[in-house]
């Protein structure tokens, strides 16, 4: 018997099927694109992303005929579908194109005040919000918004698809800036100041909530066990911080991926009004009574990636023609103390486009190894930055589990421990979010009693890199130095 955890994203599906102990069963990817929706706007495209479920269980199938699957639950990110009472996706997904522009969510912000809003819904204000989409398409395209049944994320139109209901969990209606948070409830006063209609949005359920059986139809095509339950998934970084285990105060799930994600857990936020101030926001967790809030960092592993692809090209591809890695020998270059660098990485957009890089220091001697481990220190500067705010909040982080592609090096774990001044836990496997949203799986079919059970059970920590005393406190004086220079450059930007 195995539990399936899959993970749908913008651009790529992944399947995680495990035994009860966490011991991995089969795994499987697909890649789907983005589709272009009304001014060119790259969108979610909800028909690749169901094409690419499909094919990917299908393969999950053939490797678990000895270990049928018994549950599946499905992480996803932040996007809403329409669907039609029939069934039918209408959509891609709801457009962002001349959403900033049309001031929907000012104005529901004037309506209300800052704060009020924030204290509602825990969302900092943001002009290209699925809330602000919403508003966009009953304006803009009526007749879609009228032939939509239900405005689904992503892994209620897939489990909807896959014979279940189409429920929403409070981590994902979070993302949406409609839930109450206190009401734990789509908001009557934020849906008032727009007019949107309740009945269009999903019912609300726990996730690992059961919410129907796999199609016998959809079992047969894919090769899949009749009786599979279908249990109620999360948002994507939820899910993550769930499978590298950060179901408790004082640990926090980071992802090393091609964006990097701190995803503190804690139970209570006592200085709301200070987590607005710095852009902060916070949604419930997968797990019962806790709370997440996450920091992101849009140029992670993708700076690593872009060092390689313009600055070394030739030694990528000698490396790949030896059939090695060049990012290991980029890592293997770096000095172990900190750089005399200063890198100062923009928060680029989510689209992937580039962002602006500052380097300081830079000298015509410094060696190639020194400049990427600079790259590198300015991600963690970034959050090491951003621990700090969260602890003047009264959220303490006292562990990282690390998850994703960074994950795999030591040189990068030991340089964050050392950078953060905390001890980082590598994890087994490092695909997290998938493997957060088997645990759920788990739950909702009774395969464990309890969240503590699941996560003994399933999440293994395999190597724990814990900071150097003397190049923590470095970095804790360079910590000072990357804030002075990124306020100058800030205010410059303004100016």
């Amino acid at each position: 018997m195995s539990l399936l955890g899959l993970d749908v994203a913008r651009t790529h599906c992944r399947a995680l099927a495990i035994a009860l102990d966490g011991g991995v069963v089969a795994h499987a990817r697909r890649d789907y694109a983005l589709s272009g929706g009304p001014g060119g706007q790259q969108q979610f495209d909800a028909h690749a992303a169901w094409a690419a479920v499909c094919d990917a269980l299908s393969e999950i199938a053939s490797a678990t005929q000895k270990d049928p699957i018994r549950a599946l639950s499905i992480a996803a990110c932040e996007a809403l579908v329409p669907l039609s009472s029939e069934g039918r996706i209408l959509g891609y997904s709801l457009p962002k194109a001349g959403v900033r522009s049309a001031g929907y969510t000012a104005r529901i912000v004037e309506d209300l005040g800052a704060e009020r809003y924030y204290d509602i819904v825990g969302q900092v204000p943001d002009a290209q919000s699925l809330l602000s989409q919403l508003c966009w398409l009953k304006e803009c395209d009526q007749p879609l918004y009228e032939r939509t049944w239900r405005f689904a994320p992503p892994n209620s139109l897939i489990t909807h698809l896959l014979g279940g209901g189409t429920f929403c969990d409070l981590s994902l209606a979070a993302s949406t800036h409609l839930l109450d948070l206190g009401r734990k409830d789509w908001s009557p006063r934020i849906l008032a100041s727009c007019g949107l209609s309740p009945l269009k949005l999903p019912e609300l359920r726990p996730a690992g909530t059961p919410v129907g059986t796999l199609s016998p139809a959809i079992a047969r095509e894919l090769g899949l066990p009749q009786g599979i339950s279908l249990v109620l998934g999360g948002h994507a970084l939820c899910c993550q911080a769930l499978g590298v285990g950060a179901a408790r105060s004082g640990l926090a799930a980071y992802n090393m991926g091609a964006a990097f994600d701190l995803t503190p857990t804690f139970q209570a936020v006592p200085l709301r009004a200070l987590m607005l101030r710095h852009g902060l926001s916070v949604q419930p967790h997968v797990v019962p009574d806790f709370l997440t809030s996450t920091l992101r960092s849009d140029p992670g592993g993708a700076i690593l990636r872009w060092y390689c692809d313009q600055l070394a090209p030739l030694e990528k591809r000698e490396a790949q023609r030896r059939g090695g890695s060049i990012y290991t020998e980029l890592l293997a270059e770096m000095p172990e103390e900190p750089t005399r660098l200063m890198a100062l990485l923009g928060d680029g957009p989510a689209d992937g486009e580039p962002s602006l890089v500052t380097v300081t220091g830079i000298t015509l001697s410094t060696p190639r190894g020194e400049l990427v481990k600079a790259l590198l220190e300015g991600i963690g500067y970034r959050f090491a930055d951003g621990r700090r705010a969260y602890e003047q909040m009264g959220i303490r982080i006292e562990t990282l589990r690390a998850a994703g592609g960074g994950a795999r090096s030591d040189r990068w774990l030991q340089l964050t421990a050392d950078l953060l001044d905390l001890p980082v836990e590598r994890m087994r496997p490092i695909e997290s979010a998938p493997l957060g949203a088997a645990i759920l799986a788990g739950i909702g079919s009774g395969a464990y009693a309890s969240f503590d059970e699941a996560v003994h059970a399933v999440v293994h920590v395999v190597q724990r890199f814990v900071p150097d005393p003397k190049r923590a406190a470095r970095y804790a004086e360079r910590l000072e130095e990357y804030r002075r220079l990124r306020q100058l450059l800030q205010e410059h930007a303004r100016s």
